[in-house]
């Protein structure tokens, strides 16, 4: 028999159990006037790092979402930073009330890992695109075409939570990482590629196919 997993990420272990510490002695002590308000970021902060099991679509060619959110970027143009190449920007912003564990959107090597400290603007501003802290990682499919997914922090947002390695295989759908407290990813998927969603469209990390890859 397998246990049952409990649906938070374990990174949002130490932020529930700090606050329900201090919603629980506030009503000990008689401080309803705190209490309440301190239960409140308690429920919060559990509805934040829930982590619900998701069901990844059949077709073998899909790209799946890395993240929950609503897709803000479809933009043909040149990636100078990873692939040095034509590509397609598919971006994903989360807000405060998204899952923001993250997901691998195909099957696949990691090439590389580059991580860039940063500022905290919007995630859904151009000057958050440019300047935020963000960590972007290159897969090779396993029918050899390259794409990058990056995880771009937000005005919140003050820690990427990206579990990879160089050299990794991965599977579609698994998770990889989060983003803490709002906070966007961008796909940049080869020129070509047949994008499946719209702008404003509302996806679910692991669930909603953004592309297909033929």
């Amino acid at each position: 028999m397998t246990s049952a997993r409990i649906p938070v990420a374990q990174e949002g272990y130490p932020f529930i159990l700090f606050s329900a510490f201090v919603t629980l002695i506030a009503a000990i002590l008689g401080y309803d006037i705190l209490a309440w308000p301190c239960l409140a970021v308690t429920t919060f902060i559990v509805a934040f790092f829930r982590d619900p099991e998701r069901m990844t679509p059949a077709p073998a060619n899909a790209l799946i979402s890395p993240a929950d959110g609503k897709i803000i970027i479809i933009d043909e143009q040149f990636d100078d930073k990873y692939l040095q190449e034509q590509v397609i920007k598919v971006s994903i912003f989360m807000n405060v009330f998204n899952v923001h564990v993250n997901r691998i959107p195909v099957d696949g090597t990691i090439e590389s890992i580059h991580y860039t400290p940063g500022k905290f603007y919007s995630a859904d501003s151009k000057k958050g695109a440019l300047l935020n802290e963000n960590c972007g990682v290159v897969l090779k499919t396993d029918n050899g075409k390259r794409l990058v997914f990056v995880q771009v922090a937000g005005l919140i947002a003050r820690r990427i939570v990206n579990w990879l390695e160089t050299e990794d295989t991965v599977q579609r759908g698994k998770r990889f990482g989060l983003i803490r407290f709002g906070s966007r990813v961008d796909l940049y998927l080869p020129a070509g590629t047949e994008i499946s969603v719209k702008l404003g469209e509302k996806v679910s990390a692991g669930v909603t196919q953004i592309a297909s890859l033929s």
